[in-house]
């Protein structure tokens, strides 16, 4: 078990199966605790669809992304032209990879919807699944692929709207060891010990240490970036309005969306954060981009925007994370974009 992680959560070894039945109507009431309807391990053959090309895997050098087209995970060179892809991966509506680890996110659709959170090792194989109620929204995966991060809406659908509730989880999958909600990590706001019921956590991203981690936190009606602490169980806000933060592969950027309009169609902008200087660049992309962005390298991020109005669900752009260039379409039909080196 990972020192810092609350103790109320038991861990799960690699061969348990643990079913934790809960209603689902007081989760999205508010209700903090145990809130996982399902979660067990499956054995590494098992796999995240009846039908998954063998073509595609983590092999990389390679850029993996939802196909909007099919619903599917793909993949295409890291640089080249945005058709060249491979396709044929297991089916998710949110997809990360780093390392030998992917994250699916999958919905269920329903009264209460629920979201099937799925391992998967490097030949996307479903290795493990969680299933929680709620959205898919966010999934992140450290360089190491050993710590998992995903967040799901639990009520609305949107960051736009005034009343929508999240509820992020950490895998650590050197223990097992699941924490189903990270709101109750002692947080500290100017210094200052912050208590409230309204507070939301979303869009974690992991240090290459996989200790340290960088998400949002929402409460009394502001956003702020916060740096936590596994081993130590904590979190202190580094700066206000902030969202989906992505921190670069040498750890010294944040990559996020920065909230500059009241327009509830176009509220954000892609700006980048210097940890040491604590400068904001804003960068070339003008449009409104409501994602976690994905550093394609030290030097670039990418992003997915809706599409260009011929029925596509989504298209990957990238552009340069220092304020330059112009943003340049990398993939065609695509979202959830993950640069695997």
């Amino acid at each position: 078990m990972s020192a810092g992680f609350p103790r109320p959560l038991t861990p799960l070894g690699p061969w348990a199966r643990t079913a934790v039945v809960v209603t689902a109507l007081l989760l999205l009431a508010g209700g903090s605790v145990g809130y996982v309807l399902h979660a067990g391990h499956r054995s590494a053959g098992g796999r995240a669809d009846s039908v998954t090309d063998a073509s595609v895997t983590l092999g990389g050098p390679a850029l993996y992304f939802r196909d909007s087209a099919t619903g599917r995970v793909a993949h295409q060179p890291l640089t080249g032209s945005p058709g060249a892809r491979t396709t044929g991966g297991p089916s998710c509506d949110r997809f990360y990879a780093a390392a030998d680890t992917a994250l699916c996110l999958r919905a269920e659709p329903g009264v209460l919807p629920k979201t099937h959170a799925i391992v998967l090792d490097r030949r996307l194989r479903e290795v493990r699944r969680i299933t929680v109620p709620g959205i898919p929204n966010r999934a992140r995966v450290s360089a190491s692929g050993q710590m998992l991060s995903w967040t799901v809406f639990a009520t609305g659908d949107s960051y736009a709207t005034s009343t929508f509730s999240t509820r992020t989880a950490i895998l650590d999958l050197r223990t097992g060891y699941l924490v189903t909600s990270i709101e109750q990590i002692p947080l500290t706001i100017d210094g200052v010990r912050h208590h409230a019921p309204d507070v939301n956590y979303w869009g974690v991203t992991f240090a290459r240490d996989d200790n340290r981690f960088y998400a949002t936190v929402s409460t009394k009606g502001r956003t702020h970036l916060v740096e936590g602490n596994v081993r130590d169980w904590s979190a202190s806000a580094l700066r206000q309005n902030v969202e989906c933060p992505s921190l670069s592969p040498d750890g010294t950027r944040i990559a996020f969306k920065k909230k500059v309009s009241e327009d509830p169609a176009a509220p954000w902008r892609l700006y980048a954060l210097d940890l040491q200087t604590m400068r904001e660049t804003p960068l070339a992309e003008t449009r409104s981009v409501d994602d976690q962005a994905a550093w394609l390298d030290d030097g670039t991020v990418g992003y997915a925007l809706p599409g260009g109005g011929d029925g596509r669900a989504g298209d990957i752009w990238s552009v340069p994370a220092d304020g330059s260039g112009t943003p340049r379409l990398i993939v065609a039909g695509g979202t959830s974009p993950a640069a695997v080196r």
